[in-house]
């Protein structure tokens, strides 16, 4: 199994994040080839603004393998993460970051900065960048295109 195994699954979680009229980020934890945890994003419904993908699917792989230290595990995410997100993994001790597509507002993994080039941090995971980025960008590009639409078409039936 490789990358682009992982990330579909991810595609996967982010279209439910787009089903449930969230921001559509899905993300698949995985530990020896086997997925230990999934996330997507649920800010919105939560209520909560820590409720991103990367964020549901390290709380729920801390419960199943029962340590917030997730070592040898590698985290697949469909956008590059956020300063947020990137601080939790690297406190999880993840061994790999893998994303698909680049995020140039937010991106902590290169594109605005990259907390994980920090030399400083005690601990350096490994990112991989661009897996299914055209896939994954136009999952995003195509959600914000629909609520463009929608958000214009509300403005025409005031009218």
């Amino acid at each position: 199994m490789d990358d682009a195994f992982f990330m579909a699954q991810a595609l996967e979680q982010a279209q439910k994040a787009w089903d449930s009229e969230e921001v559509p980020v899905g993300a698949v934890l995985v530990r020896g080839g086997e997925v230990v945890a999934v996330g997507f994003n649920q800010p919105i419904g939560s209520h909560d603004p820590t409720a991103h993908a990367e964020i549901m699917a390290l709380r729920a792989a801390a419960q199943v393998l029962g340590n917030y230290r997730l070592p040898g595990c590698d985290l697949y995410v469909t956008l590059e993460p956020c300063a947020m997100c990137a601080g939790a993994m690297m406190h999880a001790r993840l061994s790999r970051v893998i994303f698909g597509a680049p995020d140039p507002k937010t991106g902590a993994c290169g594109s605005i900065i990259d907390l994980f080039a920090q030399e400083n941090l005690n601990h350096h995971t490994e990112v991989v960048g661009g897996v299914l980025a055209q896939q994954c960008g136009a999952l995003l590009k195509n959600f914000f295109a629909q609520r463009r639409q929608m958000q214009q078409n509300k403005l025409l039936a005031t009218r």
